[in-house]
């Protein structure tokens, strides 16, 4: 049998690739019309090197910091994501995994598995939520999720809708009917790892939102859920100051590029924001996120905890951004990859990997603490960086 240990996020994409099914394998790569922004989020960090001492290393280093009001092992945050099919244990193996290296789970509202569920597995769960909805049943899901035992809340603004990909979207059915069943079979049929994993458990994906269902009623469908958030009107800031007072304790306002916007975001008592571009998944050509962080983290200094998601590979990544002002980053891509490739021992894998590039990468820098990282540390080439909304 093949080692099921991998050693880099690469490998364990690699895995990923031929263990699920091209529709699953497709919806996790994603990405919206050409895919510039979703090439820009992992180009940008190649682009960035370090400046390494050689002597008078540190020979222990630390990474513990808190994020949300929440002590954690290392500084990096679970990035929700949307209904899977990669695992059968879906968000529970993730959260478990979580849990195990002592960091934050970010739960989708439109998450394959209820918030009761991962909650009880990891306390450290932050529940994300779209403005989806009206006020009362926004009420309600933040309700149940508190109750549930989340202990932060993360508003997700960076969407925008996208109509296409240049390289094809896959065929994501509504629900597995006989239908559906027979026009994926013969991909699913060639993946038959992925399938037994799910026949074993004798279910398969149904592509339902658990928490985005109303008291009494069945969950909805991901398009179910999904059609309700485009119908939804936009929110305006003083609808998500609103949300803010509702939940009443850790919020964070993920999707933020601009400089005016974070300063908003300041301004309306939120814990923290998140620079992100949604994985490349909102307008495409937002720059990535790192290249937006310096100027964002200068505009809200400590008002605010600041966290970088997007492109986020490798513990140098984590590195980097934090070096440039950020507290903490959320992954989501690669713990996914993981979780297909070896399910929640996948997503350890993943941890680890990223725990240990924090560690040769604060080692090289000659570095005792995350804490102690500033920009100095950091080189990047001439006209890297984006100051957006200034003016």
């Amino acid at each position: 049998m093949a080692n099921a240990w991998f050693e880099t996020v690469a490998e364990a994409q690699r895995r990923a690739k031929k263990r699920l099914p091209k529709s699953v394998y497709g919806a996790l790569i994603a990405g919206s019309e050409k895919g510039l922004s979703t090439a820009d989020n992992l180009a940008s960090f190649d682009q960035l090197g370090f400046a390494p001492h050689v002597a008078g290393l540190s020979n222990e280093r630390t990474m513990n910091t808190t994020i949300m009001g929440q002590e954690i092992g290392m500084p990096i945050i679970i990035s929700p994501t949307g209904v899977q099919a990669v695992h059968p244990q879906g968000e529970v193996a993730i959260a478990r995994a979580a849990q195990n290296r002592g960091i934050p789970m970010g739960l989708s509202s439109f998450a394959s598995k209820s918030v009761e569920d991962v909650a009880a597995v990891n306390d450290k769960t932050f529940f994300q939520m779209y403005w989806c909805g009206d006020k009362d049943t926004l009420v309600q899901r933040m309700n149940r999720a508190r109750e549930a035992g989340a202990k932060g809340l993360i508003v997700t603004l960076d969407w925008s809708f996208s109509n296409g990909r240049d390289w094809g979207s896959p065929w994501i059915p509504e629900k597995i009917d006989l239908k559906a069943a027979i026009k994926l079979a013969p991909e699913v049929l060639q993946k038959p790892g992925w399938l037994l994993a799910f026949a074993k458990t004798g279910r398969i994906p149904d592509l339902t939102a658990p928490n985005m269902a109303k008291p009494g009623e069945k969950a909805p469908t991901f398009f179910g859920a999904y059609y309700e958030w485009m119908q939804t009107p936009l929110p305006t800031w003083e609808d998500i100051s609103w949300l803010r007072e509702q939940w009443g304790g850790p919020f964070m306002v993920k999707g933020v590029s601009r400089v005016d916007d974070a300063k908003r975001v300041v301004d309306l008592g939120a814990t923290a924001l998140s620079v992100s571009n949604h994985g490349g998944n909102n307008l495409d050509g937002t720059p990535a996120p790192i290249r937006a962080l310096p100027a964002v983290a200068d505009a809200v200094g400590s008002q605010i905890e600041v966290v970088l998601d997007g492109g986020v590979r490798r513990g140098s990544d984590v590195v980097k951004a934090l070096a440039l002002g950020a507290r903490a980053v959320m992954i989501g891509r690669a713990y996914l990859w993981g979780l297909a490739a070896n399910g929640q021992a996948g997503v350890e894998n993943v941890l680890d990997v990223m725990r240990g590039g924090i560690d040769s990468a604060l080692l090289g820098i000659g570095k005792s603490s995350i804490h102690d990282l500033d920009r100095d540390d950091v080189v990047a080439p001439d006209g890297f960086f984006r100051s957006l909304g200034t003016k």
